[in-house]
This record gives structure tokens, C-alpha cells and sequence, in this order.
């Protein structure tokens, strides 16, 4: 057996080798050729697995170690007798985290509280109902979006798109990429929609970037037509629009989900496909190991006196995860976006962290419980 990886997935060398032939490639290189006599391939979004890559190779299985799965022609691998799977969930955690940390930079630059603001959550999945969860934590009220599961599950947990426009002060984006269909999400907030926002209100997008059409988006950021927007995610990426990057609160380079955990999550379950798929009965219950620590102190103590909740659950989560970091980077090298994602540093979960709570109530514990902190 031959198996080609993708050289950035983390934990993954050395799993394989007792079984296979393993050949490990940056995305850019893996070529038809590279393929063509590979039995598995395990990926990442940057590797398009198209006819393109892999017409009259051997390939009969992918494995992509992410949740996102549109650079996969999933129609012509099931054509073509190619089994394909995704890692649904598995970042979910991360991607949470990130918008958790957008949430306290968000309120703290434009001196807003949470428990004063509605945040419409558009895709209620695996990352939208974490997200929804996270912020009913810190206050806010939410408003949940998802017409898939409103129709399957009834409506009454759920509002339309329009309404999530109308009433939420801050709208935060977690849907598929889906070109047609009923649930089209490419350009979902294209010119027509965002225009009906008001210059109160903040964009967020860590889903894909064509969901929101960056064109209009600049346009009405250039008029102040928002108070703000937020963007990991990007049309024509790795190639970013330059004029639209000092325009948002806060840049980041695609990486919402990249939290050593959310990564572990990720090659596990693409290890567990394959082990399945070709019969590798050892490697089917394979977890990832040796994890490392960030590095700031995994340990840490917050002490509350003087303090309300929202102070004391912003300092914990902005411990843990300070997006802006991650926003001066890419804002003062944009074209070393896949450097950026390539060479991103180390960023543990809240259940990674010890916290230690003085002079604390018992809402704050709970609280910080709920969000992971504290066992």
C-alpha cells in the first residue's frame, strides 16, 4: 500500500509507516504524477481533489483531516469509485475559541457590553451551536439560523436569515460552502444583503470566504455602512484583497480551527478513515499524542476581586487565546498568509489551562466551568 499526506498534518509521522509506503508532500506538490500510484490520499483544504489530480491514478480513498470538504469533487469521486470522508467536528472547539477571543477584542475596541447585545449565529452545526452555547455563557442573547435543520426539526428554535439581519448586533457566520441548491451559501452576504445591514452592527466570517462577497464588504466598510468586520477566511485565497485588510477590526490568516487540539482532533480522524478503509485494524481506535503546551504558562490563577463577570471571563478567554496576535501578524506580512497557516504557533483549548479562581463568586465559577476552564 502506498499512502500520500499532506507534510502539514501534525502527529501524523511515523503512524503509518509500519503498514505502508508513506510519502509526505506540501499541498503545492501533490501532482497527478505524485498520485498516480498512491491507494490513499490524507489532505487538507489546499489539495483540490479533482478529475484534474486524479484521472487514472490508483487512489481509491481520501481522507481530508478538516471539516470543510468543497476541495473535494465529491460528485466525480463517487462517479469514479473513490471513497472520500471529512472530519466533521473536529475543530469545532477551536473555531469557538476564535470567535470567542473576536468577541472580547470586538467589545472591548468598540466599548460594548455583552449582556447588551444580540449575536445571530447563521449555521447552527457543529461550530454555530458551540458558538451559540459559548456566547449565551458570557451573556449575550443569541439568535440561531439554520433553514436545514429548521425544517427538519421545526422552526420554533429558529429565525430566518432576514430576521438575524434585522435584530442582532453582531452577525458570526458558520455554514458549508455551497455553490446551488436550496441552501446556497456562496455569497450569502453578497451587495443586496449586506446592504441591509446597518453601520451599528459587525460581520464575522470563519466559514469559507465566498460566503461573503469581499467586493461588497469593502464597499460598505468604505462607507461606513458597518461598525465593523472580522475575517478569517477569503475569497481567492492564499492571494488576499490588500485594500480590504486595513478596513477590518481584526485579520486573521485562515486559522480559526488551528488549535493543537482542534489539528489532533482533525489527523485522528483521518487515521481512523484510512485504518478502516484499508484494513488496518491497529491504527482504527488511534488517537494523537504528545500534544505540546503553548507557551504561556498552562497553569494560571485570576483573581476577582473588584471585578464583574464579563472582566473576569474576558481576561480567562483572552489568556487563553489573544486573537489580535494573530491579526498583527497577517496585517504586517499578508503575503505570508500560507507561511502564517504553515508555521502557526502552538494554541491549546481552555481544558488544556489549570485555572485557579480568588476571591471569586459562584456565578464566575460556574461560568468558567461552563466554558472549560475549571474541572
Amino acid at each position: 500500500m502506498k499512502i500520500v499526506i499532506d507534510d502539514k498534518i501534525p502527529f501524523i509521522r511515523g503512524v503509518f509507516e509500519p503498514y505502508a509506503e508513506v510519502v509526505y508532500l506540501p499541498g503545492k506538490e501533490t501532482t497527478p504524477e505524485a498520485v498516480r500510484d498512491a491507494d490513499a490520499l490524507i489532505t487538507r483544504t489546499r489539495t483540490v481533489c479533482d478529475e484534474k489530480l486524479l484521472r487514472g491514478s490508483a487512489v481509491r480513498l481520501i481522507a481530508t483531516a478538516t471539516i470543510g470538504y468543497d476541495h473535494i469533487d465529491t460528485v466525480w469521486c463517487q462517479e469514479n469509485g473513490i471513497i472520500w470522508k471529512n472530519a466533521p467536528g473536529c475543530n469545532s472547539a477551536s473555531v469557538c475559541q476564535w470567535v470567542s477571543s473576536v468577541l472580547v477584542s470586538l467589545c472591548r475596541r468598540h466599548k460594548l457590553r455583552f449582556r447588551d447585545l444580540t449575536l445571530g449565529v447563521v449555521g447552527v452545526g457543529n461550530v454555530g451551536s458551540k458558538v451559540a452555547s459559548m456566547a449565551e455563557i458570557l451573556g449575550f442573547k443569541v439568535l440561531r439560523c439554520d433553514p436545514p435543520r429548521a425544517r427538519c426539526e421545526g422552526g420554533e428554535d429558529f429565525v430566518t436569515l432576514d430576521e438575524i439581519v434585522a435584530e442582532s448586533d453582531i452577525v458570526t457566520l458558520h455554514v458549508p460552502l455551497y455553490g446551488t441548491g436550496e441552501d446556497a451559501t456562496w455569497h450569502l452576504f453578497d451587495k443586496e444583503r449586506i446592504a441591509q445591514m446597518r453601520n451599528t452592527q459587525i460581520l464575522i466570517n470563519s466559514s469559507r470566504g465566498p460566503v461573503v462577497d469581499g467586493g461588497a464588504l469593502k464597499e460598505a466598510l468604505k462607507a461606513h455602512r458597518l461598525r465593523a468586520a472580522v475575517l478569517d477566511v477569503w475569497e481567492g485565497e492564499p492571494q488576499l484583497d490588500r485594500e480590504l485588510i486595513p478596513l477590518l477590526d481584526i485579520t486573521t490568516p485562515h486559522i480559526a480551527g488551528y488549535s493543537a487540539d482542534g489539528k489532533a482532533n482533525g489527523t485522528a480522524a483521518a487515521v481512523r478513515t484510512v485504518a478502516r478503509e484499508l484494513g488496518i485494524e491497529a491504527l482504527k481506535d488511534w488517537t494523537a499524542s504528545g500534544v505540546p503546551a503553548p507557551a504561556r504558562q498552562l497553569s494560571f490563577e485570576l483573581d476577582a476581586f473588584g471585578k464583574d463577570i464579563e472582566t473576569l471571563l474576558s481576561e480567562a478567554l483572552i489568556y487563553a487565546y489573544d486573537v489580535e496576535e494573530d491579526s498583527r501578524a497577517l496585517r504586517n506580512a499578508p503575503e505570508l498568509f500560507e507561511k502564517l497557516r504553515g508555521d502557526y504557533p502552538v494554541r491549546r483549548e481552555a481544558p488544556a489551562f489549570t485555572l485557579t479562581l480568588k476571591n471569586g463568586t459562584d456565578e464566575m465559577a460556574c461560568a468558567l466551568k461552563e466554558l472549560g476552564f475549571i474541572k
